[in-house]
């Protein structure tokens, strides 16, 4: 079950962090630097695990934000060592709790290893009641420690043997980076889902990371992407790729361009702000109207509204204003204050609104209970009319691959079609890029249905890799993932 935060915004939520060093003096400051760029992939917890020269491992982990965690330089001087892995965490499978934050430790009779996952397990389930039933003990509720006790009991001898062989017996989307004596190790799922990329230091140390804007903070160069299904051992000796799996088409998430990424990094050779911009040229082709502003729905919203602007040669303004400070609200949530949340994070621009015909374009609609507030809102304001623009399809399914969404009988899209949308949400149109035309702004052709580019099930219910945990004894599809309402 989703776990929104009162006054959240109605939103998918983040996947994870992971970020890791090879080879700096600075690394547990480097890792947390990381992990600082790497914050909108998750805010509930972080951790840091650093190996130093003698073998020994230490660790710091706390619930909230690296700030809160690794803001002390006390904290990083007591993570000694040039090797260090990381991981900022939002949770899509396990409660907040200490417990769960990453990166997991664990010693085995070849020595320390610890690990930080980004991504989901689709057959988590059915792999824990296998190794419980074998008598493993579990120490949290997240998927990532299936990974430890595969490791345990495998009958291969290295440890890079026996991740290879953990990593065989997991169905899902992940992206991984682990610590053991002797090796710094990163890894993809076979579908290359989720995002890890390789950069170099300027001493010649390596890191990898969720994205590039941290190795940007680092001051570390690009190297290149890790591949789908590719596992990179970094040790003394240098970099040495695996590749486990049979060759496959991958499938990158194609959220991470419109929402999850920060719009200054690159993912998979594609600048992200400038795909968004694309986004929004795209969808104003496809949806243009009439209008006195084009106003973005902040903050994530901003490049598709700026790539629609140009497009439909309209003025981009700031119509709504975003408070960027805003935590958790100490008032008792009565339905009157409840109604109110929004304009915590979220103010409308009279003087610019009063009068016009508004377009709002956001990157996606979820419940739909944040977007009627704003167009609430912005009506208060004194726009004649308000239309809204989408720069994703209608999110129809719910993504079992680390993202956070609600369940399919939550989604508006799921329940209703675009017209019944926008009387909800009370606009005078409403209009979502389609399937083929996110596809041409990311350069790409129209979407193959029988060998698509992207991950896009949220958007088709087209689920790539088995949903084992979902299934029943039947081998049918539980009523989570049929058609809302069945």
């Amino acid at each position: 079950m989703p776990r929104v935060a009162q006054f959240e915004d109605d939103k998918p939520h983040e996947e994870c962090g992971v970020f890791g060093v090879w080879n700096s003096g600075d690394a547990a400051a480097l890792t947390a630097l990381g992990l600082h760029a790497l914050q909108h992939r998750g805010q509930e917890a972080a951790g840091i695990v650093t190996l130093d020269e003698a073998g020994l491992f230490h660790a710091h982990k706390g619930l909230g934000l690296v700030g809160d965690n690794f803001g002390e330089a006390k904290v990083i001087a007591s993570l000694r060592g040039p090797y260090a892995v990381g991981h900022n965490r939002y949770a899509t499978t396990g409660e907040t709790a200490l417990r769960n934050v990453q990166p997991l430790y664990a010693d085995f009779e070849f020595g320390g290893f610890a690990v930080a996952h980004n991504g989901n397990l689709t057959n988590a389930f059915a792999l824990k009641r296998a190794l419980v039933r074998r008598g493993c003990l579990f120490q949290s509720t997240t998927d990532s420690e299936v990974f430890i006790h595969l490791i345990a009991i495998s009958l291969y001898s290295t440890v890079i043997d026996r991740l290879i062989d953990a990593l065989k017996q997991v169905q899902g989307a992940y992206s991984l980076v682990a610590l053991h004596n002797g090796a710094l190790i990163g890894a993809r799922d076979p579908l290359g889902v989720r995002p890890l990329v390789l950069g170099r230091l300027p001493n010649g140390g390596l890191v990898l990371a969720s994205e590039t804007c941290a190795l940007d903070i680092v001051g570390a160069e690009f190297v290149r992407d890790i591949e789908a299904g590719e596992l990179v051992v970094i040790d003394d000796s240098g970099l040495r790729s695996i590749k486990p799996f049979s060759r496959t088409e991958s499938r990158f998430c194609i959220f991470e361009y419109i929402y999850f990424a920060r719009p200054d990094s690159v993912m998979e050779g594609t600048p992200v702000y400038e795909t968004r911009k694309r986004i929004g040229a795209e969808l104003a082709r496809e949806s243009g109207v009439a209008a006195d502003l084009i106003v973005p729905v902040p903050d994530s919203g901003v490049p598709a509204a700026m790539g629609y602007a140009v497009e439909a040669g309209i003025p981009f303004e700031l119509g709504i204003i975003r408070n960027h400070y805003v935590g958790r609200t100490f008032i008792e949530p009565t339905d009157q204050i409840r109604n109110l949340g929004v304009k915590l994070k979220h103010s409308a621009n009279r003087a610019m609104l009063q009068g016009k015909r508004v377009v709002l374009v956001d990157d996606s609609i979820v419940r739909g209970t944040t977007s009627r507030k704003i167009v609430e809102m912005v009506r208060q304001a004194g726009a004649t009319e308000v239309h809204m623009r989408v720069s994703s399809p209608p999110t129809t399914h719910s993504c079992y691959y680390g993202i956070d969404t609600p369940e399919r009988a939550d989604l508006m899209a799921a329940k209703h079609d675009v017209a019944e949308m926008a009387r909800i949400i009370g606009v005078d149109s409403l209009a979502f890029i389609s399937l083929d035309g996110l596809y041409r702004a990311l350069g790409q052709p129209a979407r193959d249905p029988k060998k698509p580019h992207f991950c896009d099930a949220c958007f088709t219910g087209d689920y790539a890799i088995p949903l084992t945990d979902w299934m029943d004894n039947s081998d049918r599809q539980l009523s989570l993932l049929q058609p809302a309402g069945q």
